[in-house]
């Protein structure tokens, strides 16, 4: 037997810290080629990745080169002479990305799987429409896969009293494949709030897992039940308040359950007033809703971290799955008024490294949870609606911009700085539902912010820029230059000057979540840089289209999913009252 000598220790020591550890596997992107039919000809976009800024690439179309793209230019190109009937392919070196077809309606539609309409108890009967999505690469092959949540129309949000209809989860391809459903079953009740749901590589093996709240007579993708299947804890208000609650694992490819265990987070909780069960109401309302994120917790590895409760009580889990095991890393409780989490959280949440330690911490609406899930500061601001957690300026600085709904909160829109402290804010004493912050003015350096509580733009240092308020939703690249655009409502605007200017407008399609008027999904999905919008057919809700901007631009930028910040975003765009992701770096610090 060869002797083991402190060199070889040595030297396997060193192998392993140059070594990426599996959970730290990123996910391994195709170019993304995109190519769209336009008035003026094909137009073609595809993916940069870290470090490629001075790659030269060689568009190939119907297999011969049709134009070099160096350095000077984008990763994009308009094909003049192409035709709806071309095929496009993207070099670089050797290496050749697979061949696409062009969109020939300028978006891609794609049909689903509409599941049929459901008979309640009452006798009442709902359909289905596309609602939240995510996506994620579910077989490692590079691509994007979709997961779509379907809603019934007579979903509920939590104060309502009424019979829900099932939710299911599709997996789709890019071409539209469907992959597999999971029927969550009677015993999952329907709405905004109940079933957000995480798709990431939480055990780095390259492919995705969905992971979600469960019940007894969930349905896997493989038709397997979880749990008795003749189980129906539906009282005859339509809630569901009683009965186990699992947390369970799918696999990305196939759906099948993998792992399922009790969700630790009781319904109920000591009592510590005069209210029900601590939560303050009885029915349901403050002990169901539910948030949930993806966060690199320890530097390496990424969990899954599911929330119950944000009004009164809070309680956060951190999980991490090895591919087998589902397991407990951290339980936070925040169960007394004024300490902690109690009474600061939002319908949303955000993630991203506030301390600079290399590990994510959670802002959890008006406070926030370091890596290791004690609280990591508490502003006392309470709940609020929108969000936004987003870095701005040359050195990358994070910061919090939040609005708040207690009419005795002494600010109805803030921002604070990473670590909590509070840098500027506007009272307002009423419920301020919205509010964005965002890049919009290329007259002034950095993110600007915006919200019912005050007429007008105001800059990050609280300076107001402007007298005009624009739209409230979500933010998103789309036109080529450095600057946000806006999406509201279906409607693309660039915020030029003081005044709005629309550069797209939906086509045969809707949005989603009432008067919320999401996006079923946005995000860097295909192409180059710019972010892609996915809206559900309004004449036909088995239909979904991907849009994508045609617009040229000379900017290079790596593609949006390989930042931190952004792609945990992707993953809780779907969380509660959806909100747009953000950059956790300037765009302007990605060009050389």
């Amino acid at each position: 037997m060869k002797r083991f000598t402190l060199l070889h220790f040595v030297f396997l020591t060193v192998l392993t810290l140059l070594l990426p550890a599996q959970t730290q596997a990123k996910e391994r992107l195709d170019r993304g080629l995109a190519a769209i039919q336009t008035p003026e000809g094909v137009f073609t976009s595809w993916r940069l990745m870290p470090g490629e800024e001075d790659a030269v690439f060689t568009l190939l179309r119907d297999g011969e080169p049709i134009a070099r793209l160096d350095a000077s230019t984008g990763t994009n190109y308009l094909d003049r002479d192409g035709t709806s009937d071309s095929v496009y392919a993207v070099r670089r070196g050797k290496k050749v990305s697979p061949a696409v077809k062009v969109w020939k309606d300028g978006f891609l539609t794609l049909t689903l799987d509409l599941p049929a309409e459901q008979t309640m108890p009452d006798g009442s009967v709902c359909q289905y429409r596309p609602n939240d999505m995510s996506c994620a690469d579910l077989d490692g092959d590079g691509r994007f896969e979709l997961i779509v949540k379907w809603d019934p129309t007579n979903s509920r949000d939590n104060s309502q009293s009424g019979y829900t209809g099932k939710t299911f989860l599709n997996a789709y391809t890019l071409e539209g494949k469907k992959l597999w459903r999971v029927d969550l079953g009677v015993n999952i009740r329907s709405g905004a709030h109940y079933s957000p749901f995480l798709v990431y590589d939480f055990d780095g093996d390259g492919k995705a897992e969905l992971v979600c709240k469960t019940a007894d007579g969930t349905v896997d993708g493989q038709g397997r039940v979880l749990g008795d299947p003749r189980a129906d804890y539906r009282g005859t208000n339509g809630k569901v308040l009683d009965g186990p609650e699992f947390l369970t694992v799918f696999d990305g490819q196939t759906g099948a359950a993998v792992c399922t265990i009790d969700y630790p987070a009781p319904r109920t909780i000591r009592r510590m007033d005069r209210s029900a069960d601590g939560w303050g109401d009885d029915y349901g309302n403050r002990c169901d809703r539910f948030l949930a994120c993806a966060a690199c917790l320890d530097g390496e590895r990424t969990s899954a971290v599911f929330c119950r409760g944000y009004y009164t009580a809070a309680y956060v889990m951190a999980f991490d799955f090895d591919g087998k095991e589902l397991k407990l890393r951290w339980f936070h409780k925040s169960e007394t008024p004024g300490e902690g989490l109690y009474g600061e959280g939002n319908h949303s949440l955000a993630v991203g490294d506030l301390d600079g330690d290399g590990r994510d911490e959670i802002v959890f609406g008006s406070a926030a949870l370091d890596d290791d899930g004690t609280v990591l500061y508490r502003t006392g601001l309470g709940h609020g609606d929108a969000l936004h957690l987003f870095a701005s300026g040359a050195d990358g600085k994070l910061y919090v911009f939040g609005v708040h709904e207690d009419k005795k909160s002494d600010y109805g829109m803030e921002v604070r700085a990473a670590d909590g402290k509070i840098l500027w804010g506007v009272p307002a004493g009423f419920d301020v539902g919205r509010g964005l912050a965002a890049d919009v003015d290329p007259d002034h350096p950095g993110f600007e912010v915006w919200s019912y509580a005050a007429d007008g733009m105001f800059s990050l240092d609280g300076k107001k820029i402007s007298d005009r308020r624009p739209s409230m939703n979500f933010r998103i690249y789309w036109d080529g230059d450095l600057q946000d655009e806006l999406f509201d409502r279906g409607t693309i605007d660039s915020w030029q000057t003081g005044r709005l200017a629309t550069l797209w407008k939906m086509n045969h399609s809707t949005t989603i979540n009432g008067t919320k008027s999401n996006p079923n999904l946005q995000a860097d999905l295909l192409g180059d840089w710019r972010e892609e919008v996915i809206l559900y057919n309004s004449e036909n809700p088995a239909q979904i289209n991907i849009f994508s901007t045609t617009i040229p631009t000379r900017y290079r930028v790596p593609c949006l999913m390989t930042d931190h910040l952004y792609r945990m975003a992707i993953v809780w765009q779907n969380v509660g009252y959806n909100q747009p992701p953000h950059l956790g770096r300037s765009l302007h610090s990605s060009l050389k």
